[in-house]
């Protein structure tokens, strides 16, 4: 199935007492680039979400933000110092008979003394916290991936369209290009006619019509254009990553349309031309965004 480059998926989970909150990103990018966006003090998650990600992606500058909190409290142990809250209120009742203090001390004071609780983070369990970031990170990439299928269906369903026009184009071609000898024989026969009167060599005509014809041929052309006609659409219905052959694919065609122009002398099918080149670059543009 045709993916887009440019894709969104977010996910919010509480798992094992933490809230995690999981985004992912994306937009056009000739390879696969990984970039997070994480706790400094979870960096080491960085390389596991690449990995997880990669399974998935094979194109596109991808930018992943992890946000964790700990709504269970268990990584922090806090402890009442309790030497420093009674070094404190010793101190404070010593000023009582010297100053107008009455021995109202609250638990609220005990919270504005300085080192009175001392605060120790427990030790980071990386496989565990992993286990709970990647199930999030999961769920936010199985909706980061439906929403490329879905940019790529679209896509897709315009290159089907354009893909048609230019076969009907190539069709048109290969109707008008035969005529071209048999008008420039005769414009050829009515002006040595002009020239010389009656007495026109006929079989030098028709040689130098066979020679115009040869040069003019598009035949090989118009046949290589309806093959990556069908490439281009046997790439687009195939699983797998076919941006970038489907962009050599459309690279060749824009050479067949070029040689084309360059040898027809119909003003009609120079018509022709510059539409098949305006909607191949429409078709190279859609391409871009394609994984």
């Amino acid at each position: 199935m045709i993916r887009s480059m440019t894709g969104y998926g977010r996910e919010q989970k509480t798992v094992g007492g933490r809230e995690i909150t999981a985004e992912i990103r994306s937009v056009n990018h000739r390879y696969y680039e990984f970039s997070a966006k994480l706790p400094r003090q979870h960096n080491f998650l960085e390389e596991r979400l690449k990995t997880l990600l990669g399974g998935k992606i094979s194109r596109g500058k991808v930018e992943v933000g992890i946000i964790i909190c700990n709504v269970s409290g268990k990584e922090t142990q806090i402890t009442v110092n309790a030497d420093v809250v009674e070094a404190y209120v010793s101190a404070l009742r010593k000023l009582r008979p010297e100053t107008v203090l009455t021995d109202d001390l609250s638990l609220s004071d005990v919270f504005k003394m300085t080192d009175a609780f001392n605060i120790v983070k427990s030790e980071t369990d990386e496989d565990e916290i992993w286990a709970a970031v990647s199930e999030t990170a999961s769920a936010a990439l199985e909706k980061f991936v439906a929403m490329r299928e879905a940019e790529g269906k679209r896509i897709k369903d315009d290159l089907l369209k354009k893909l048609d026009f230019i076969e009907n184009a190539v069709g048109e071609i290969e109707r008008i290009s035969p005529e071209r000898a048999l008008k420039y024989r005769l414009r050829l026969f009515e002006k040595i006619k002009e020239i010389v009167g009656s007495g026109v060599d006929e079989q030098r005509i028709l040689t130098e019509a066979a020679i115009f014809a040869e040069k003019t041929a598009v035949d090989e052309e118009t046949v290589r254009l309806r093959s990556h006609i069908a490439q281009t659409r046997e790439l687009l219905d195939a699983n797998g990553v076919a941006g970038r052959k489907l962009d050599f694919i459309v690279q060749e065609m824009n050479r067949e349309v070029n040689t084309i122009g360059s040898k027809a002398q119909e003003i009609s099918i120079t018509r022709i031309v510059v539409d098949l080149k305006s909607e191949l670059e429409k078709i190279r543009e859609q391409i871009q965004n394609i994984e």
